[in-house]
C-alpha cells in the first residue's frame, strides 16, 4: 500500500479485518446494536435520497422486528428518532457532531480565522488610506499643475489608483514568499498539514484578482480625495493639509485599535479558560500516573504482571482496565432502569465501565457513600458503583442496596463514587457506573509515588519484558492525554496570539507613520510653544493626547463586541471560566501601552528639537 496522505479522511497505523474479530459472537449478524460506521461506495446512476428511504425499509423490516421479539410493543420513539443518513466522506470533516474516532475541524474556527485576517486587511487598507490622505498637502500642487495643464480628473484617478494597485501587487509577492517560509512553522502551530495548491488552475489568477481587487479597495478613497483639489485653491496655498479627512482618520484610527483590542481580550479569554481546565478539580488525581498500553496481550499473565509492578519500590497501585476518564479510551454505553420497572421508567443512558478493585483508589477518585470493590467479597461480581449523575437520574435519594439492570444483568448498588469529567469539559458530567467484569484490560494504569521517574519507569520496562519479551512496551501519562484532549483549544489560543500580534504590529505601523506625519505638520506649532516657555511634559502631551484619546474610543466600542463574541464561545464548555472585569481592563492598558510606545518616540523627538531650525524660514 501507498503511504497514507495526511489530507485523507481515513489515517491509521493497521488495517484490520473485523471477519474474524469480535467483541461478543455474532457481533456482525444481530440486529440489536451498531458498533461501527458503515462505508458505502453508490454506483453513479444512484440517487443518495432513495437509497437513505431503501434503509429506512431495512429499518422497519428488521430492526423494529428484532425489537418486537424482544418485547418492546411500542416502538413510536424508536422510528422517531432512529434512521439512517447518508454523508459524503467529504463533508464530515468540518461535521464535529460525527464521533468516528477521526480527526475533526470545525467550520466555527475557520469561519473566525477568515473574519480575522479579513481584519487585519482592513487595517493595512486603513492604513495606507490614512496616510495617503494625511500626505495629501504633498501632492496638492502637483495636482493643481496638472488640472491647469490640461489633466482630467478621470485621468488623475487613475493614476492614483495604479499607484495604490502597484503597491498592493507588489504587496502580495512579498506576502506569498514569506507565507512559503512560514507555512512549516504554522503548520506546527495549528497541528495542520496545509500545503500550497501549486498545480490547481485557479491559484494565481485568484491572486492576481485578489492584489487588484486590494488596490483598488485601498486606493478609492485616496484617489477621488486628491483628485477633487480645486487647482487656483491649491496654487494659492489655501489648502488646508488635508485637515478635511481628519475625522475620517480619526474614526479609521478606532477601528484599528477597536480590532486590535477584540483580537486582545479573545487571546487572554483563551489562555484562562485553558489555564482554568488544566487546574480545575476533574474529580481524580491525573498526576503521577502512568498508562501502560497493550496490556491485553499479557492473557493469562495479567495478574502475575500487576502482582510484579505492586512489589516495585516507586509503585502506589495498579488498575488494569481500559476505560479511562480521557478520549481515545475504552466506552460502553447501555440504558439502565430500577429492576421490577419497565425499560421506559426511569431509564437512563450511561456509561458501563469494566474495571478492577483497584481502580477506583488508584485513579485518585473518592467514594461518597458506601464502599469500593473487595476481592474477598464473591458477590461483589454482580455489584456496581454509580456516580452521582446516575444516582440523580435514577432518582435515588438512598442508592446503596438497590438493584438497577441494563436488561441482560441485575446489578447492587453498594456505592457512589464523586462526579469526575470523563469527557472534555464541552460536555456535562453524565451518568457513570462501574462494575468488575472481564473485556476492558487493554490498558492498565499504574501510580508512581516515587520522584524519580526514570529508574521507575525502566523498572517497569523490565517486568513487562520478563513477561513478555516479544511484545512493544508502550506507554504515556494521564495528565498528558488529559492535555491533549484541549490541544485544539490551545492551538487556537496560539493562532489567536499570533493574529493579534500582527494586527497589533500593522496598526502600529500605520500609528507611528501617521505620528510622525502629524508631527512634522505641527513642527512650527511646536517650536513657538518651546519658545513661549511650553516643557517636554506640555509637548509630549500635546502630540500623544488625542492618540490615547482615539484608544480610549476603541476600547469603549471594541470591549462590548469582544465579550459577547468569546462568552458566545465560552458557551461551547459546560465547564468555564467567566470573563472578568480585569480581562477587559487589562486589555484596555496593553493597547494604552502599546500605542503610547509608538507614538511616544516623535513625540519626545518633536519635545527635545531645536526651535531655531524650524523657524529659521519664517
Amino acid at each position: 500500500m501507498e503511504d497514507i496522505r495526511k489530507d485523507t479522511h481515513f489515517q491509521y497505523d493497521f488495517i484490520l479485518s473485523l471477519k474474524d474479530f469480535e467483541f461478543w459472537p455474532g457481533e456482525q449478524t444481530d440486529w440489536c446494536c451498531w458498533n461501527y460506521h458503515s462505508y458505502i461506495k453508490l454506483r453513479n446512476d444512484v440517487d443518495p435520497k432513495d437509497f437513505e428511504n431503501k434503509l429506512l425499509l431495512a429499518r422497519d423490516k428488521y430492526l423494529i422486528a428484532y425489537m418486537k421479539g424482544q418485547g418492546s410493543q411500542d416502538v413510536t420513539d424508536f422510528i422517531q428518532y432512529h434512521s439512517f443518513r447518508l454523508q459524503p466522506v467529504s463533508n464530515i470533516y468540518l461535521n464535529a457532531e460525527i464521533n468516528d474516532n477521526v480527526s475533526h475541524g470545525d467550520t466555527k474556527y475557520v469561519w473566525l480565522f477568515g473574519g480575522i485576517a479579513i481584519f487585519v486587511l482592513a487595517i493595512a487598507c486603513i492604513n495606507f488610506i490614512n496616510l495617503s490622505t494625511a500626505k495629501s498637502a504633498n501632492r496638492a500642487k502637483e495636482v493643481g499643475l496638472r488640472k491647469v495643464v490640461g489633466s482630467l480628473r478621470r485621468s488623475l484617478v487613475t493614476q492614483f489608483l495604479t499607484e495604490s494597485t502597484l503597491y498592493s501587487v507588489l504587496s502580495f509577492v512579498i506576502a506569498f514568499a514569506i507565507l512559503c517560509l512560514c507555512l512549516p512553522g504554522f503548520n506546527y502551530i495549528a497541528g495542520r498539514s496545509l500545503s500550497i495548491p501549486w498545480t490547481s488552475w485557479w491559484l494565481f489568477p485568484c491572486l492576481i484578482a485578489a492584489s487588484l481587487l486590494i488596490g483598488i479597495i485601498a486606493g478609492c478613497y485616496p484617489a477621488f480625495y486628491l483628485s477633487a483639489f480645486r487647482p487656483i485653491q491649491v496654487l494659492k496655498g489655501n489648502l488646508r493639509m488635508g485637515s478635511r479627512s481628519g475625522a475620517l482618520r480619526s474614526s479609521m484610527v478606532v477601528f484599528q485599535f477597536a480590532a486590535s483590542i477584540i483580537l486582545i481580550i479573545g487571546t487572554l479569554v483563551i489562555y484562562r479558560q485553558m489555564t482554568y481546565i488544566m487546574n480545575r478539580d476533574t474529580g481524580f488525581n491525573k498526576e503521577q500516573l502512568m498508562i501502560i498500553e497493550g496490556t491485553n496481550t499479557l492473557g493469562n499473565k495479567t495478574e502475575a504482571f500487576r502482582n510484579e509492578l505492586t512489589k516495585l519500590s516507586g509503585i502506589e497501585s495498579v488498575s488494569v482496565s481500559g476505560f479511562l476518564p480521557v478520549s481515545n479510551a475504552n466506552r460502553e454505553g447501555y440504558g439502565f432502569y430500577l429492576e421490577g420497572h419497565q425499560q421506559t421508567d426511569r431509564s437512563v443512558q450511561a456509561q458501563k465501565w469494566r474495571v478492577d478493585a483497584d481502580y477506583i483508589p488508584t485513579m485518585g477518585m473518592k467514594i461518597v457513600e458506601g464502599r469500593n470493590f473487595d476481592r474477598a467479597v464473591a458477590s461483589d461480581s454482580l455489584a456496581v458503583i454509580i456516580n452521582e449523575t446516575m444516582a440523580i437520574e435514577l432518582a435515588l435519594k438512598e442508592p446503596l442496596g438497590e438493584h438497577i439492570t441494563n436488561g441482560n444483568m441485575v446489578y447492587t448498588i453498594i456505592g457512589v463514587v464523586g462526579n469526575f469529567n470523563f469527557a472534555t469539559m464541552k460536555s456535562p458530567i453524565r451518568s457513570l457506573c462501574f462494575v468488575v467484569e472481564a473485556g476492558g484490560e487493554s490498558s492498565a494504569t499504574v501510580r508512581i509515588k516515587s520522584s524519580d521517574l526514570p529508574s521507575t519507569i525502566a523498572s517497569i520496562e523490565k517486568t513487562w519484558r520478563d513477561l513478555m519479551p516479544h511484545q512493544p512496551f508502550r506507554y504515556s501519562f494521564l495528565d498528558e492525554r488529559f492535555a491533549l484532549m484541549y490541544d485544539d483549544v490551545l492551538r487556537m489560543g496560539k493562532i489567536f496570539a499570533a493574529f493579534a500580534t500582527l494586527a497589533i504590529v500593522v496598526a502600529c505601523l500605520g500609528l507611528f507613520a501617521l505620528s510622525a506625519f502629524m508631527t512634522e505638520q505641527r513642527s512650527k506649532e511646536i517650536s513657538i510653544r518651546l519658545v513661549m516657555g511650553a516643557s517636554v511634559r506640555n509637548i509630549f502631551g500635546l502630540l500623544t493626547g488625542n492618540f490615547m484619546k482615539l484608544v480610549i474610543i476603541s476600547w469603549v466600542i471594541g470591549t462590548p463586541i469582544a465579550w459577547y463574541g468569546m462568552n458566545e464561545w465560552l458557551d461551547e464548555f459546560s465547564y468555564r471560566e467567566p470573563i472578568s472585569s480585569s480581562v477587559l481592563i487589562s486589555a484596555g492598558v496593553i493597547a494604552v501601552m502599546i500605542a503610547l510606545t509608538t507614538v511616544s518616540y516623535q513625540s519626545i523627538k518633536a519635545s527635545f528639537a531645536n526651535p531655531i531650525k524650524s523657524l529659521r524660514q519664517e
